[in-house]
């Protein structure tokens, strides 16, 4: 499982690539959060609705259906950016110096392989659904209220695509403390010792002097 993390920023043009990123990460990670509390607020809705009015809200499951993409895959990339996503890590987090970052460098790289390919099948079947001759540019849609499928279906590539640039930077930073035998290379996750995530949390909690 991970642990806390940290990233390194310098003036480097890797940790500026790595900083140019990071708001579109932060966005997607908030379209995330508020996707969720738009589904909390229709839960809500709804169950008034056909508790008091015998009226649940309409396309309810649609709706859910909808915002599905947003909420599983959107923050993906932000989490990876800070390590603080679920990996298993026993054998990881005994390995120091240049063997943990081929590891990461390797491990990185098939990660990137594999978002390739599902962000080319994503895209395609995006396009299957997508017909600008038709009406909403749609060729399907849900069942209940006839939502037009494919925004849904865009959301996945490019989730995908900006998940691909992240694991580009992060397999640069690795290779790059690989070649040079860095300690703290800037751009990737450095796992925190207990100690460093005490101080951390200590310093959030007095915030600024």
């Amino acid at each position: 499982m991970a642990g806390s993390a940290a990233v390194l920023e310098d003036s480097s043009l890797l940790s500026r690539l790595d900083r140019a990123l990071l708001p579109i990460e932060r966005f997607g990670a908030l379209l995330s959060g508020l996707a969720i509390f738009s589904l909390m607020f229709l839960a809500a809705y709804s169950v008034t609705g056909r508790k008091f009015f015998a009226s649940p809200l309409a396309g309810y499951v649609d709706y859910i259906e909808a915002a599905m993409p947003i909420i599983a895959i959107m923050g993906v990339s932000f989490v990876q950016r800070d390590g603080t996503h679920v990996r298993m890590d026993m054998l990881v987090s005994a390995l120091k110096g240049r063997l943990l970052w081929f590891f990461e460098l390797v491990s990185v790289l098939l990660m990137l392989v594999l978002i390739v390919a599902l962000t080319w099948g994503a895209w395609e079947h995006f396009d299957r659904s997508f017909d600008c001759a038709r009406p909403l540019c749609s060729r399907d849609s849900s069942i209940d209220i006839g939502l037009p499928i494919w925004p849904s279906k865009l959301i996945v590539p490019i989730a995908f695509g900006i998940l691909a640039l992240r694991l580009l930077l992060q397999a640069w930073g690795y290779a790059r403390a690989l070649v040079l035998g860095l300690e703290n290379p800037v751009a990737v996750p450095l796992s925190l010792t207990v100690a460093e995530q005490a101080r951390i949390e200590a310093e959030s909690l007095e915030g600024p002097e």
